[in-house]
């Protein structure tokens, strides 16, 4: 039972994810047309460049009618007009803690360090 409540979630979120378009891209400045509704300030969107690579952008702000300007966390060669962006509904965060003391991570929060991978249940 709890399996089937799982699988309804996970199909209600992604009918109701909150999805954009590329529209300009400056470098690591992106601007980015939500038709619904403007992400938060600060929020993580994704944007899918391939197969297995995501670039996450950062809302830095509401520009206009339908659109906000984010900053890339890496470069943005292979991006173009039109593509999908996808809000997170979350802003980025990293872990904090013991967990994360004496470690190297990206901007992102992912490790570095040939130390293994945080806990998913860290503080963040």
């Amino acid at each position: 039972m709890l399996f089937l409540f799982f699988i309804k979630k996970i199909c209600y979120n992604s009918k109701h994810m909150n999805k954009g378009e590329i529209k300009q891209i400056i470098g690591p400045v992106v601007d980015v047309y939500f038709e619904e509704k403007l992400p938060e300030l600060k929020n993580a969107l994704e944007v899918k460049r391939g197969e297995n690579d995501v670039v996450v952008l950062e809302v830095a702000s509401h520009i206009g009618v339908g659109r906000v300007r984010a900053i890339a966390m890496r470069d943005t060669a292979g991006l173009s007009k039109g593509m999908e962006v996808i809000d997170t509904g979350a802003p980025i965060s990293v872990p904090v803690g013991k967990n994360s003391l004496g470690r190297l991570f990206n901007v992102l929060g992912k490790p570095l360090d040939d130390a293994g991978e945080i806990p998913a249940d860290a503080e963040k």
